[in-house]
């Protein structure tokens, strides 16, 4: 529990965007200074030119308090990960504001990027289920900043709404940081509570004996002048689940997706905005069908990022949900996301049902309930990875599926894809009811080789303790021979009832 807020940061209104209200699940995405194109995001804490890997562990008991949530960072090197190399940080952490607490869920959300321009990416962790004096869950979040030594808790500076405390209002569920306009050198800050997002930004030099960054942050609320579209044409209500950032029109500055699914007449579809990053600001373009997952990188090499979202549950044109779920590209272009047939148009589909698509297309599958692009063969092509952690494996119902469909210049293609549950060849485990595997999904590359490597974590692994499955990466992509699993107990934190992995940054 906290009972004051930051004063480092100050209200501002240099930016709006056009929308209506939205509500907020977890999620976390890293964005990057300028572009997000997979090759170039942006997770060195400690600045030796390798990528790390951030974890949450919102479920883990600290100090006694159960829930109350942890994160770990694996540093990377020319070997990759392991779990020496490894840090653990909550809220009993020296230097992290507040305690940890029942509940709280430090660690349901994480991204990264250098939000104070000093070249070490800096980690950002939501605990959307602080509760602020005594009002309950009304979140926030700490930026642990990056350093020649990594990730230090000594100076990490706290982040809550500039509503104040809301009960209920979970302020941390999600995230997204990138380049969006040139105000500053650095990274912003986008957050997603219960009802609208809020910017924040920081300046690089400390407040002389806080350590806190000066910076500024604003509600992104409805305006006018920094729409694209007529003020009788506003977007559609959206209950936001996630933010991705990518640099969509290939104009040097990061654009933001909010992710979510439709409210009012028609609920539960999946839609997102589009706002676009320019010099000046962000604009708000357009919605797009889809959601609410997301995320972006350049399956198909021509320069502009691409946007993939994922609907695991949607209702049909009849109302009732749909079987397995279903994932939307959009290819980036001059326009930004762009369907098969141009902006504004819809994108190609893809299920399980799809020609050369591992598996079949079920009810409660969960297809694309985690998404990441990246490149796991080296040759240029970004490639797409699906989790499915609601995939039932023979009668073990939510054991969970991995698929991988590759990057080509037209797009993702089924042509060679993959999937791997717990029950394939050379996967280390055995399948286990609600294991969930592949509630996560990160492609990532932390021996700098070119080739991105597999996490997929099952949250519900062992009764809700949570491991993360590693598959390294060749000149063939991705495989499973040599795969390992570790849990937070691994990295030296307490394990039982972690949900270690519900939450890895991109």
């Amino acid at each position: 529990m906290r009972t004051h807020r930051n004063a480092a940061l100050t209200a501002a209104t240099f930016l709006l965007v056009a929308g209506a209200g939205i509500v907020t699940a977890p999620a976390a995405h890293a964005g990057v200074p300028g572009s997000t194109h997979a090759a170039d995001r942006n997770c060195d804490f400690n600045g030796d030119g390798y990528d790390d890997v951030l974890v949450g562990a919102p479920g883990a008991t600290v100090g006694g308090r159960s829930g109350a949530g942890l994160v770990t960072v694996q540093y990377g090197s020319s070997r990759g990960i392991g779990t020496t190399r490894a840090a653990v940080f909550s809220q009993n952490t020296t230097g992290v504001p507040g305690a940890a607490e029942t509940g709280d869920a430090f660690g349901k959300a994480v991204a990264t990027g250098d939000l104070d321009g000093d070249g070490y990416d800096d980690a950002i962790v939501g605990a959307p289920g602080e509760d602020i004096g005594t009002t309950a869950d009304t979140g926030g979040a700490v930026i642990l900043w990056g350093s020649p030594q990594g990730l230090v808790g000594t100076e990490s500076q706290w982040l809550d709404s500039l509503l104040g405390p809301v009960a209920g209002g979970r302020f941390g569920s999600a995230f997204a940081a990138g380049r969006f306009t040139a105000e500053y050198p650095g990274d912003q800050l986008i957050v997603l509570d219960r009802k609208d997002a809020e910017w924040h930004q920081y300046a690089s030099t400390p407040q002389q004996g806080t350590g806190a960054r000066q910076g500024r942050a604003a509600r992104l609320t409805p305006s006018a002048p920094h729409s694209r579209v007529a003020a009788d044409d506003s977007p559609r209500e959206i209950v936001a689940k996630s933010v991705t950032t990518g640099d969509y029109d290939n104009n040097g500055f990061a654009d933001l997706v909010i992710s979510g699914v439709s409210t009012g007449a028609e609920p539960g579809y999946g839609w997102s905005w589009y706002l676009s990053g320019h010099a000046e600001g962000l604009y708000f373009e357009r919605e797009l069908r889809g959601g609410p997952v997301a995320v972006s990188g350049d399956i198909n090499a021509d320069g502009y990022d691409d946007l993939v979202t994922g609907e695991p549950h949607s209702p049909d044109d009849g109302g009732e949900t749909m079987t397995g779920g279903m994932v939307g590209v959009y290819l980036g272009s001059p326009a930004g996301p762009a369907g098969t047939a141009g902006p504004g148009t819809p994108p190609r589909w893809w299920t399980q049902d799809s020609a050369g698509v591992p598996g079949a297309s079920e009810r409660g599958d969960g297809w694309g309930s985690d998404l990441s692009v990246a490149d796991t063969n080296g040759d240029g092509y970004a490639d797409l990875a699906i989790g499915a952690p609601g995939e039932d494996i023979g009668t073990i119902a939510d054991a969970g599926m991995v698929t991988l469909l590759r990057g080509t210049r037209t797009g993702p293609t089924a042509s060679g894809a993959q999937s791997w549950t717990q029950d394939s060849p050379s996967v280390p485990g055995v399948v286990e009811r609600a294991d969930r595997f592949g509630g996560q999904v990160r492609l990532v590359d932390p021996n700098r080789d070119g080739r991105f490597g597999l996490l997929a974590a099952a949250p519900g692994e062992n009764t809700d303790d949570g491991h993360v499955w590693v598959f390294t990466a060749g000149t063939g992509g991705l495989t499973a021979v040599g795969s390992w699993t570790y849990s937070a107990g691994s990295l030296g934190a307490s394990a039982v009832d972690a949900r270690f992995g519900a939450a890895i940054d991109e």
